[in-house]
């Protein structure tokens, strides 16, 4: 096939021997499958921020470190600067991710570096040299189901482990293997306690899991994973090989509305406080 403008730095770098063909196109990237160092590897071309359906949310990016404050600044302004930053952030984003789950133990491709907006990683083979077919492809018994969404409500509380939740897992992004599942798209992975919507994020998550399980395995959709897993995390509690239940139960203590205000309105002070040292830092500028 013509080799994609983006791929070609690669192709002339050394780091790619050819582009054997387009695996995938998605909301915010172009996966090709490519021979690298004689091996069949994927090379996710991500896609202008123009280009894309995907809106790099807010709720996504806080919490996540960037170069410096003038960055920051940037960034929050729109100009052209923060924008083109913006980008290299949400791409990083993913690499750093891979790195830190796959150390982790999470099953995730392995990744082979980020070359001007070309994630380079692992294929995932279907384990006769094909690339793997995605969970929603397919079809289980009741006993499978409950098993792979055990594995993967595992793989979940192994992120949070490691610090992150995915924020977008469904059975779209999840390919599986002759081992089992693997997750994959990560550029909107959050810091879990960096994120004030973490908590909301990773109960999303397990929840398109329960739904898509409970299909084959009706039982799983009484299941209350998510709140089970924040909690335990919340208290210090959650380890990789802590049992978990499926169950949890509401505090149903009634909230104390004077502590509730005054946080509230600490809240506004802190950020009264931030605002005023970003207008003196621009005055500085």
């Amino acid at each position: 096939m013509k080799t994609p403008k983006r791929l070609a730095p690669l192709l002339e770098d050394g780091l790619i021997d050819e582009v054997i063909g387009q695996l995938k196109s998605g909301k915010e990237a172009t996966v090709y499958l490519v021979r690298s160092k004689g091996v069949t590897r994927c090379a996710k071309v991500y896609k202008d921020a123009h280009h894309r359906s995907f809106k790099q949310a807010t709720a996504y990016r806080e919490g996540r470190k960037v170069k410096s404050s003038r960055a920051a600044r940037a960034m929050e302004k729109g100009s052209r600067f923060g924008k083109q930053e913006l980008e290299e952030a949400w791409q990083n984003a993913e690499v750093s991710a891979l790195y830190r789950l796959a150390a982790a133990g999470v099953r995730v491709p392995t990744p082979y570096g980020c070359f001007d907006g070309v994630l380079l990683m692992e294929m995932v083979d279907d384990g006769n040299g094909h690339p793997a077919p995605r969970l929603g492809e397919v079809d289980f018994t009741p006993e499978e189901a409950r098993d792979c969404h055990l594995r993967l409500v595992r793989e979940v509380v192994r992120m949070l482990c490691a610090g992150l939740v995915h924020g977008d897992l469904s059975e779209f992004n999840i390919l599986m293997d002759p081992q089992g599942p693997v997750i994959i798209d990560l550029p909107q992975a959050v810091d879990a306690a960096g994120n004030n919507h973490a908590q909301s994020m990773l109960q999303r998550d397990v929840d398109n899991l329960r739904h898509y399980f409970g299909q084959f395995a009706p039982e799983l959709l009484e299941t209350r994973y998510g709140k089970e897993i924040w909690a335990l995390y919340e208290a210090g509690e959650l380890t990789t090989d802590c049992e978990l239940t499926g169950e949890f139960e509401e505090d149903e203590t009634p909230a104390d509305l004077d502590d509730l205000l005054r946080e509230i309105m600490d809240v506004r002070e802190e950020e009264e406080r931030r605002r005023e040292r970003e207008a003196e830092r621009d005055n500085d500028d």
